[in-house]
């Protein structure tokens, strides 16, 4: 129990961390591409980790066999790569779907993951509790009322991001498998250099990266590469090591709700009584996950 404690506190600063990021990320691209973006920000993170990993290391005194060494590091590597292209993929999804359709419909998509874990993880034969899915369905009202005003509408842009919130369920899915296999911290710095490389070679393919601009845009870059990528992916990778991937997509989707509160503290975005109250809705179904419930259903 102390162990999924200290999980879920991880994952809230995880998404805590992301959702301050959408301010940087929005900043960002007024003066470079999402591929370029993304490519200098995994890059960033990936370096931030390396001295994090030497010292790891060097304190990790822990005897293994040799051959649980080599599944061990065999795990770290297979890891990082899949969970780098997963990142990779989805969120230049996301990023190439906000520029079609507005940022609240982009958050409320996005957040359906909590929602697709639990529906993958059934092919994994992961077990969901009836609070769990009932905290689901609250959670998706909460971000409907959060994130939706108006006449919906389906365009490009939205099925792009649902592609994307696709890809993260199945990212999610890769750490929870690997995570307890292998070195997380190592996982999450190979998932950065593989993003990253997948990313610089599509912004070499389709944009016309400069370094002036890239320099222009230094402050959203070092937040998001630093502290979104270096920190918050790590603490997710970290988090999910004892927890459901549910549960876990559940406490990520915050990330949402810490947006839309940052937009209102540091940009001055007002939020209606009805934003309010999503945000109360999806706080409610993250406490609700959190109970500890016997009856399971598949």
């Amino acid at each position: 129990m102390k162990k999924q404690m200290i999980s879920a506190t991880e994952l809230l600063l995880t998404a805590f961390i992301w959702g301050v990021a959408f301010v940087a990320q929005s900043v960002g691209m007024d003066y470079i591409g999402p591929f370029t973006f993304n490519c200098v920000r995994s890059i960033i993170g990936g370096l931030v980790l390396i001295p994090l990993i030497w010292f790891l290391r060097k304190k990790d005194r822990t005897e293994r066999s040799e051959k649980e060494i080599k599944s061990y590091n065999k795990y770290t590597l297979l890891g990082g790569i899949c969970c780098g292209f997963f990142l990779a993929v989805a969120s230049s999804f996301q990023q190439f779907g906000i520029m079609h359709t507005t940022v609240g419909k982009a958050g409320f998509i996005t957040a359906l993951y909590i929602v697709i874990v639990p529906i993958l993880g059934i092919f994994t034969k992961k077990k969901v509790s009836l609070m769990v899915w009932i905290s689901c369905i609250i959670a998706v009202i909460g971000f409907y009322l959060l994130s939706i005003s108006g006449q919906v509408q389906i365009n490009k842009g939205d099925i792009l991001v649902l592609i994307c919130a696709v890809l993260f369920s199945f990212h999610i899915l890769v750490i929870d498998y690997f995570s307890p296999k292998g070195d997380c911290v190592a996982i999450s710095c190979i998932q950065f250099f593989t993003s990253g490389i997948i990313c610089g070679i599509c912004m070499l393919l389709f944009e016309n990266p400069q370094i002036e601009k890239i320099l222009e845009a230094y402050i959203p870059i070092l937040y998001a590469g630093v502290m979104s990528c270096g920190v918050a992916y790590t603490l997710q990778i970290v988090g999910q090591k004892n927890m459901e991937p549910t549960v876990a997509s559940l406490i990520l989707s915050l990330e949402s709700v810490f947006s839309a509160l940052a937009g209102w503290v540091i940009l001055g975005q007002k939020l209606s009584t009805k934003e309010l109250m999503g945000c109360i809705l999806v706080f409610i179904a993250v406490l609700l996950a959190q109970m500890p419930q016997n009856n399971k259903i598949a």
